[in-house]
């Protein structure tokens, strides 16, 4: 009997060591920050039809820049990864690339809108430029979250002992974290103050 109690107990202590809660917890972690990283985008996403109407009304010619934006976003939101793709990099890898497009069409709505000096003075402009600025930084910071999810969650079921416990009873597998996609995200942007 006391044997039998012995055995069950270093049998739990022993299951306990495996990872049966650190991995799901460190699972659940990252995918908790990813969820972040979809609301700051929608956020954003939200975001851009009220900038670019505003934009119209003060650039109808720049009407090229201001479709290219609308599409952007389009294609933008209509690419989506579940909590269950996060281990697949080619699913990743389709997000990070329609945000960057994104990104980069927005950029270039924000150069147009320098052109018109009246429009940068609007009350509304201003409100949504910094609301939109702020917003492009929360997602920095949740994509930064979510990497640091990503990396503890890695480390956990690639670790002993908790990597037997992932391997035996949960089939983990290492999830991809989010990277800079845009072709000039590794070149800083030249500052040029010339009015030429």
């Amino acid at each position: 009997m006391k044997l039998r109690l012995v055995a069950a107990l270093v049998s739990a202590a022993l299951l306990s060591a495996c990872g049966l809660n650190s991995v799901p917890t460190a699972e659940e972690a990252a995918k908790a920050r990813w969820a972040d990283v979809q609301s700051e985008y929608q956020r954003r996403a939200d975001l851009i039809p009220n900038l670019v109407n505003t934009v119209k009304g003060f650039a109808a010619q720049e009407e090229r820049v201001l479709t290219e934006v609308t599409n952007a976003r389009a294609r933008a939101t209509s690419v989506n990864v579940t909590a269950e793709q996060l281990s697949d990099p080619a699913q990743v890898e389709q997000f990070e690339a329609a945000q960057g497009a994104l990104s980069q069409s927005l950029g270039r709505l924000l150069m147009v809108t320098e052109n018109y000096p009246q429009l940068t003075s609007n009350e509304n402009f201003k409100a949504l430029q910094n609301e939109l600025a702020t917003t492009e930084n929360q997602i920095n910071i949740a994509r930064r979250d979510y990497n640091s999810a990503v990396q503890s969650y890695n480390t956990t079921i690639r670790t002993f002992p908790d990597s037997i416990g992932a391997r035996i009873f949960y089939g983990a597998k290492p999830m991809t974290p989010f990277k800079a996609t845009a072709p000039a995200a590794e070149t800083p942007p030249t500052v040029n103050f010339d009015n030429k």
